[in-house]
């Protein structure tokens, strides 16, 4: 069955958890201990209807202020797809939140508030999934129960959000009008509005089109780990197991192994239910080949006419993480898929307002959840596509070498 990642992303009160516990709810995804204790839990709060959003909010201080503050995770599944969705925080203090949580999302859902219209956290938002290249964005103007279910309140937001969207890199936005608290056009289609012809959220999330989001064109297979079972079954067994990354890998291909240089066929691909003829993203499989290779965790198996570039000298677009800024010229751990590295940060190019979307020449001052172009030398080439053509083959993150915490991710331009 396929699967549909995607993030919810909003203002605060915008309605966010809400949207998700109500689309759980509707969905027959939730227990009926679960609903039983979130409409005790409102009762206890003398909150007069049954507060969905507590469904997702799970942290204390979360319930105690009625937002989000970490990234929760939550899965469920209908007949036609499996999904899972990231509901991230709307604060702009959490903005490396969001772009955790929307980092691996085929889809973002972007929640308008009726009577506020488009503000400027709809629009760093709307930048952030477009920086991230989530394909698809659904606008859902919410609480349009108290607007009294206006198209002319709906069709203005339209109008101004499609107006800023012109800047950005995402073709495919829809638009929905819902009231998450009534559960209008979230999973049922509204009575109060006729006017509108469109599918419901739970339908467009069935129905879009999403099996051409991941690169298919560029073959390439990062090596995690080589498999040696020393076994009198296995006995000459060598297999070299990781996720596909791009493009589709087929028995009998001619390959080639990054760095090394040297070709060969693809002898089988393996998987936990048997051999298979070929292997595409995001599928994880062991491939064996019909030559003795060297090949080690790192190494990236590709078509020799379609090869990544090749650099040490790397420009990318950053989000910092870490409450200690990004140091010029300063040393990190980085992780790219799955090689390490060292490298050093060679110059900081421009931080963006992602407010105004405007680019800051002159401050060179990276702090936590900013946003900035830099460039950085590593100490080993590395094997890599642009973060528009390949999410996967196009992104790192910088590690603390002294404390191993994750300081940033990258986005390589």
């Amino acid at each position: 069955m396929e699967l549909l990642r995607f993030t919810t992303a909003g203002s605060v009160d915008d309605g966010k958890s809400t949207l998700i516990g109500r689309l759980l709810y509707d969905s027959k995804s939730i227990f009926e201990d679960q609903y039983e204790a979130i409409k005790a839990s409102s009762e206890k709060r003398g909150e007069e209807y049954v507060n969905l959003a507590l469904l997702t909010d799970g942290l204390r201080a979360e319930r105690e202020q009625g937002i989000t503050i970490d990234v929760a995770y939550r899965y469920f599944a209908t007949p036609k797809r499996k999904f899972i969705i990231a509901d991230t925080p709307g604060h702009i203090q959490y903005t490396r939140n969001m772009v955790t949580g929307a980092s691996t999302a085929n889809l973002a859902i972007v929640l308008i508030d009726a009577r506020k219209g488009v503000i400027e956290q709809t629009m760093r938002h709307a930048f952030i999934a477009s920086l991230l290249k989530i394909p698809h964005i659904v606008v859902c103007v919410n609480k349009m129960d108290l607007v009294e279910y206006q198209e002319k309140v709906f069709e203005k937001i339209r109008k101004d959000f499609e107006a800023f969207a012109s800047k950005l890199d995402t073709v495919d936005i829809r638009f929905i009008p819902i009231s998450a608290l009534n559960g209008d056009n979230v999973v049922a289609r509204s009575k109060h509005m006729d006017w509108y012809q469109g599918p419901t959220l739970l339908y467009l999330l069935e129905n879009i089109h999403i099996s051409s989001d991941n690169n298919h064109i560029d073959a390439r297979f990062p090596v995690q780990y080589v498999i040696r079972p020393m076994s009198n079954d296995y006995h000459d067994y060598r297999g070299f197991a990781g996720r596909v990354a791009g493009g589709i890998f087929r028995k009998g291909d001619k390959v080639m192994v990054m760095p090394s240089g040297f070709t060969t066929r693809i002898k089988s691909i393996d998987t936990m239910e048997g051999p298979i003829e070929e292997a595409f993203p995001p599928m994880s499989v062991t491939i064996t080949l019909e030559d003795e290779i060297d090949i080690s965790r790192g190494d990236m198996i590709v078509r020799e006419n379609n090869r990544p570039e090749v650099s040490q000298d790397i420009d990318l677009m950053v989000c910092w993480f870490n409450s200690r800024p990004l140091q010029l010229n300063g040393k990190y751990h980085v992780k790219h898929t799955t090689k390490d590295a060292r490298c050093l940060i060679k110059d900081i190019k421009y931080k963006m307002d992602v407010n105004t979307m405007h680019r800051i020449p002159d401050d060179k001052s990276v702090g936590m959840n900013d946003i900035a172009k830099i460039t950085i030398r590593t100490t080993v080439p590395l094997f890599f596509d642009k973060y528009s053509r390949n999410r996967i083959t196009g992104s790192l993150i910088f590690v603390d070498e002294a404390t191993n915490e994750t300081m940033g991710a990258g986005m390589i331009v």
